[in-house]
């Protein structure tokens, strides 16, 4: 996540820059882009700041804050907004209202009102990561927030409030938590919890890393700590979970993970698991089918990119950008180390394409965090938006790049990426130190749209004004053998395919249904769906323009 300030560090990493330099930007396009966003912040009611706490310190998790979930809470078909906040050190306790995680109701028209206390989800501790998703099948979306030696598993009741009850689902605190997502890796029709842990970091424990001599104080690389496993919870289908980490093999692995997500990348019918890892391997757990699971990173061709070298790798989405019906795999991480992207080339082995995709090029000066894969201008093909910063607020004293960074959005061409930032509306012009990306159609246009949290300042909403007359389609699932909200069904919409998932991003969470552009289309001659049971569902001549729910039939 972080550099060493160690002088010979410093001129290896001065040096990979000065030869990248001169590649380091993509040229700017020809024409105006073709994704175009405004930010509506300053209306939309998002009064919420990002509190991280800063210390002189330097406390690990005051760069790593950030985490959001968007997600319909109330069911009215409006995304909502839902962002985790940090607490004073070393507490590590919420101690006043600027210390909450906040939910706002989305009310209409890009407007937000703040209903967190009466929802009851202000929190406890220091929150880094949220993830939201129907874990109890009851229609309505539940919250998992993790966080620093606290998690709390709060259930949605219907009634415009949530109920914490972390205590009596049986899941249980770790050092620091980073993230989490919901999938179902038994194919039970029920929701289960992985938990995304960093690192065995405590206040206590935190680490004096730079120059004393200069009195520069910077935030550690995570080489001084002893990384951490992560954790999985089988869902008992009674509001209980069983801690499967040991018995499923995932347990076994101890990491430095940062953000977590899921893809059937094999076809067999099985959500499989990755997981990013600041600075080193990251990890692919292949889904046995009978409850356990396998790392394969390393020989899928996945826990580290073509130079052989691991990468401080971020956040994650895990779709097919390329429209060859298989998930792909695209993460974010610092300067000098690209953002890596793996195709998906069948026979379970992906390839390092970050160079051949244009996206080599055009990162290798910037540090991020959330990452998305969506279609933002709705043409067929999935484009690339990240949330950049660098991790340490004084790598511009020892590195020759900077700590705050504006954000970019690469538009997908047929597989090939082009930076359009330039292009893409005023907000991409400023700086600041961006960490997580919510993606959710917030005015009901038909048009994803992002938000992106900011430490020490409010978040960006960002209005998709993009391309107008491209046609769209989101499918809504609802499972009955399966999962309720469908998550791990694929669905196959022309030519292009897409997973449910709601595991997108830095520590993040956004739920948008299956979203698909159709470009000058009105329509979708087939969709096919594969749902988690088992079952295949076949929608002929499907309309476009439109929010379709798709209930899956019964055995």
């Amino acid at each position: 996540m972080t550099r060493d300030c160690r002088p010979h560090a410093l001129a290896v990493a001065t040096a990979v820059l000065g030869v990248v330099a001169a590649s380091a930007q993509a040229p700017p396009p020809r024409a105006a882009s073709p994704i175009v966003f405004e930010n509506v912040s300053d209306t939309a009611g998002l009064s919420f700041v990002l509190n991280q706490h800063p210390t002189p310190e330097k406390n690990m998790v005051e760069t790593m804050a950030g985490g959001l979930a968007v997600f319909d809470y109330d069911g009215d078909g409006l995304p909502d907004i839902f962002f985790t906040n940090g607490a004073p050190l070393p507490s590590l306790r919420k101690e006043s209202p600027s210390d909450w995680n906040r939910l706002f109701r989305n009310t209409g028209g890009l407007r937000f009102t703040d209903v967190t206390e009466q929802a009851g989800v202000r929190g406890i501790g220091y929150a880094t990561g949220a993830a939201a998703a129907d874990y109890d099948n009851d229609g309505r979306v539940d919250l998992f927030v993790a966080g620093v030696q606290h998690n709390q598993l709060l259930r949605n009741t219907g009634n415009g409030r949530f109920e914490d009850v972390t205590a009596s689902s049986a899941i249980a605190n770790y050092k620091w938590s980073v993230a989490a997502g919901w999938f179902d890796y038994d194919n039970d029709g029920w929701l289960d919890l992985f938990i995304v842990n960093y690192v065995d970091w405590t206040p206590q424990t935190n680490k004096f890393c730079g120059d004393r001599g200069k009195d520069l104080r910077v935030y550690c690389h995570p080489k001084h700590y002893e990384g951490l496993a992560n954790a999985l919870y089988r869902n008992r289908h009674d509001g209980t979970f069983e801690d499967v980490s040991a018995r499923s093999g995932i347990g076994k692995y101890v990491g430095k993970g940062m953000s977590v997500a899921f893809a059937d990348y094999d076809g067999d019918g099985f959500m499989d698991v990755f997981v990013t890892n600041d600075a080193i391997p990251d990890y692919l757990f292949h889904n046995r089918r009978d409850g356990t699971f396998e790392e394969v990173g390393l020989m899928a061709g996945v826990s580290v990119p073509a130079s052989g070298r691991p990468v401080s790798s971020m956040g994650v989405d895990f779709r097919d950008y390329d429209n060859d019906g298989r998930p792909d795999i695209a993460l974010t991480a610092l300067t000098g180390e690209t953002f890596p992207l793996f195709k998906n080339d069948r026979a379970g082995f992906f390839r390092d394409v970050t160079y051949e995709s244009g996206l080599g090029s055009s990162t290798v000066r910037l540090s991020g965090w959330g990452t998305v894969l969506a279609d933002f201008d709705n043409d067929g093909f999935k484009d690339l938006m990240t949330a950049n910063s660098h991790a340490n607020d004084r790598i511009e004293a020892f590195e020759a790049t900077t700590y705050r960074q504006t954000n970019a959005v690469f538009h997908n061409v047929n597989g090939r990426f082009e930076n359009v930032s330039a292009h893409a509306g005023p907000d991409f012009a400023v700086a600041r130190a961006h960490r997580g990306i919510g993606v959710g159609d917030f005015d009901g246009d038909g048009r994803l749209d992002i938000v992106v949290t900011v430490l020490g300042d409010r978040p960006q909403l960002l209005h998709n004004v993009s391309e107008p007359d491209n046609g769209w389609l989101t499918l809504r699932l609802v499972g009955q053998a399966s999962n309720r909200e469908g998550i791990g069904a694929v669905v196959h919409a022309g030519s292009q395919t897409d997973e449910m998932t709601t595991s997108v991003g830095y520590a993040s969470s956004s739920d948008y249904g299956v979203h698909f552009g159709l470009g000058r289309a009105r329509s979708v001659d087939r969709v096919e769906l594969s749902w988690p049971s088992g079952v295949k569902q076949v929608l002929e001549d499907v309309r476009g323009n439109r929010v379709v729910t798709v209930t899956e039939p019964k055995k």
